[in-house]
């Protein structure tokens, strides 16, 4: 999971929006800060062209290797796109019978009751600790549709009110929506599998401000200080 803010990517000017909820994925370039090699390895995986590269290696070898190859390989353009094809289409999304069969109406729905349950519970915590009383807070939780490949989650707090925008998150907010989304129960595969069955890969869950507690807001005010609520 990135939690996508200003002190997590390289790149902060790609948060600027002026509708919500903002898209990541298939729009703008996500450059994460001090990721490892895995996280920029699977953010690679996200160009298409580069994938669509890597999917043609086999033709821009053959003529480098065998040169009498060249203009076969050149004249089969249609042999490369099936190539793509098979790639985008089969090894890399599921199918829509695959899609359907990947769990029941049942088990996908209790997994949505409990991802809005926690998103719900970690906006009020953000809330209280910046102490926000008006508007409403939307946690936007984003997936790639790749499959059979490891999930990439983009998670963000965003804001409409007084112009749509996504607010800094401190290192107490990342905590809390890093401790309070998945864990055993509620992976983030298995959000994956939920919106591969509904083929719909950005869960938008709103929290009014003005719903926060006021012991909430106490215990986050009391909090950094070293105090019990």
């Amino acid at each position: 999971m990135l939690i996508v803010t200003n002190a997590t990517l390289l790149n902060p000017g790609i948060l600027d929006t002026s509708s919500l909820p903002k898209k990541f994925l298939g729009h703008v370039l996500v450059l994460p800060r001090g990721a490892g090699l895995g996280v920029w390895l699977r953010m690679v995986l996200e160009i298409q062209i580069l994938r669509y590269l890597v999917t043609l290696l086999p033709f821009i070898a053959a003529p480098l290797m065998v040169p009498k190859l060249a203009v076969p390989v050149m004249q089969a353009p249609v042999l490369m796109l099936i190539l793509i094809a098979l790639v985008e289409l089969k090894l890399l999304r599921l199918s829509k019978s695959a899609r359907a069969r990947s769990m029941t109406d049942d088990d996908a729905a209790r997994r949505l009751d409990t991802l809005t349950f926690r998103a719900r519970a970690c906006l009020r915590a953000i809330a209280a600790n910046h102490q926000m009383a008006d508007g409403d807070l939307r946690l936007v939780i984003e997936q790639s549709e790749l499959a059979r490949v490891a999930p990439l989650t983009l998670v963000s707090v965003q804001i409409e009110t007084p112009n749509p925008h996504l607010p800094p998150l401190d290192a107490r907010d990342r905590a809390i929506l890093t401790a309070g989304l998945f864990d055993a129960d509620l992976t983030e595969r298995d959000l994956l599998a939920v919106n591969h069955k509904a083929d719909l890969y950005m869960r938008d869950i709103a929290q009014p401000a003005r719903a926060v507690s006021a012991h909430a807001r106490l215990a986050a005010y009391l909090e950094p200080k070293g105090a019990t609520p």
